[in-house]
């Protein structure tokens, strides 16, 4: 998580004027380099190279108090974005701010003007998202803020003040780390509009990624369920030894047709090793199907129940066609799941509620119900402040994986009606009730979903970058050639 820093009273000065006497300073940066030539539909205030009249004046009087090398070692210009800029009091909070979460991961640092540069086009990115945010109105409550910021310490296992603290440690200002959390929030919601909504995955797609990750390799993910008879030709055996194994498998055909069991028949009958299992081919799509066998049912793929007869160069071979199905929904909806249906009193921990406190109200929750004294549902409803909370906090039924960690671990151990203690999640400390269990198939919806939210995320990450690509394409950058 990248950090947006504020100006600092150390750089009121030059941040007052910043945008009076910007262009003044790049009067004196002959070598300026300007990135990006396509101009923006109205040509922003701070691009122009060249000083405005009314800067003249401003720098004079500035310059009267100061050296022009005196304001550089302030704050100084290192790139405009359109009608905003970024100055060198930010470039090197954040290089920081980068250097330490680089060290955290134990990763070698790059080279100091590759690094800045990477952080310098970071930041410019910013801008323009940020940019973009504000035209279209994009804004996020204070509430939502802090609500985030709560979050990020759950997430952590930290108090808010903590993660002050640990901010502080690693030379970032609370304040500073909270405006960055905000034009994440912005940005986020910005990329919501502009990318995520606007991208579709096809049925199509999605059917052929089920498809390959079931292990089909042609269009066709039908399986069919096949038995046999095999009732071989005598070697040497003449044409009319040969017609009589024929017959026989005709008769057999017949039988099965007017309904003796195929199973019964093939253990009388067949000479295959799978007899004692009444011929069961089990399920097979086409091509892993013989030949001979596909070419004869082909036709009759969809008659449930369709007996043949066909002949191979040593053999003849009675065939029933017992079922269809899509071989992809069969493979991916797997065995049957143990399914529990739960409930909760979700709490968060903040300034107001310390961890003690929330900890001693869902205890004290937990005594009341347990005496009677409560109902789950209407503490829910008062005291959780997940969505579920409206429902009396039931969940419905969740399979294994579909809950955090800490709250599955939980729910397992406990018995259709029994509470828990109190449980914490990164998402706060829980009260969990189970209900009741029950076995069910897992659906093999859940795994079309899957699927789709996989390519959805496949696709979302080269969406984002061709957006991004093409907001910094339009905007009007020009970086000073002494920034980096």
């Amino acid at each position: 998580m990248t950090t947006t820093i504020k100006r600092s009273s150390r750089a009121a000065l030059a941040a007052s004027c910043l945008l009076i006497f910007g262009q003044a300073l790049a009067a004196d940066a002959p070598n300026t380099v300007r990135e990006t030539v396509q101009m923006p539909a109205a040509a922003p205030a701070a691009a122009p190279a060249a000083p405005t009249t009314d800067a003249q004046p401003a720098a004079a009087d500035i310059q009267q108090s100061a050296s022009r090398s005196t304001l550089r070692y302030v704050d100084r210009v290192v790139a405009v974005v359109n009608n905003d800029v970024i100055t060198e009091y930010e470039l090197q909070n954040r290089v920081r701010q980068v250097a330490i979460n680089l060290r955290q991961q134990n990763i070698n640092l790059p080279p100091m003007p590759k690094l800045r540069r990477q952080v310098l086009e970071r930041l410019i990115m910013e801008k323009c998202l940020d940019q973009r945010a504000k035209e279209l109105g994009i804004r996020v409550d204070e509430r939502m803020v802090s609500a985030s910021i709560e979050q990020i310490a759950r997430n952590n296992k930290l108090t808010v003040d903590e993660l002050r603290d640990r901010l502080l440690a690693d030379g970032v200002s609370f304040s500073a780390f909270r405006s960055q959390v905000k034009d994440e929030i912005v940005a986020q919601r910005l990329r919501e509009r502009e990318v995520d909504s606007k991208l579709t995955i096809p049925e199509s797609e999605v059917d052929a990624y089920l498809a390959e990750q079931a292990g089909f390799t042609s269009g066709d993910t039908q399986e069919y369920h096949l038995q046999h008879i095999l009732l071989p030709i005598p070697s040497g055996a003449s044409d009319s030894e040969a017609d009589d194994v024929g017959d026989l498998a005709e008769r057999l055909a017949d039988e099965a047709r007017e309904g003796a069991d195929f199973s019964s028949l093939a253990a009388a009958n067949s000479k295959a090793e799978d007899a004692m299992s009444g011929g069961d081919l089990g399920w097979r799509d086409a091509s892993k199907l013989p030949t001979l066998f596909w070419k004869a049912i082909e036709e009759h793929r969809t008659e449930r129940g369709y007996v043949t007869v066909v002949r191979s160069s040593g053999a003849f071979h009675v065939i029933k066609l017992l079922d269809n199905r899509d071989g992809v929904k069969a493979k991916l909806a797997g065995a049957p799941v143990e399914q529990t249906h739960v409930r909760h009193i979700l709490m968060f921990v903040s300034d107001l509620t310390p961890e003690s406190e929330v900890v001693s109200r869902l205890n004290d929750i937990k005594h009341r119900i347990e005496s009677g004294a409560a109902d789950f549902a209407t503490m829910a409803r008062l005291t959780s402040v997940d969505n579920s909370a409206t429902r009396g906090g039931d969940i419905g039924w969740i399979s294994p994986g579909e809950s955090v960690p800490e709250f599955e671990a939980a729910m397992n151990k406990l018995a259709a009606g029994e509470i828990s203690e109190p449980v914490r999640t990164q998402f706060g400390y829980h009260l969990i009730q189970v209900i009741d269990r029950r076995k069910a198939q897992a659906s093999a919806d859940r795994s079309r979903l899957a699927a789709r939210m996989a390519l959805r995320e496949k696709k979302l990450a080269e969406a984002v970058y061709n957006w991004q690509r093409e907001m910094r394409d339009r905007a009007y950058v020009e970086i000073r050639s002494d920034a980096l």
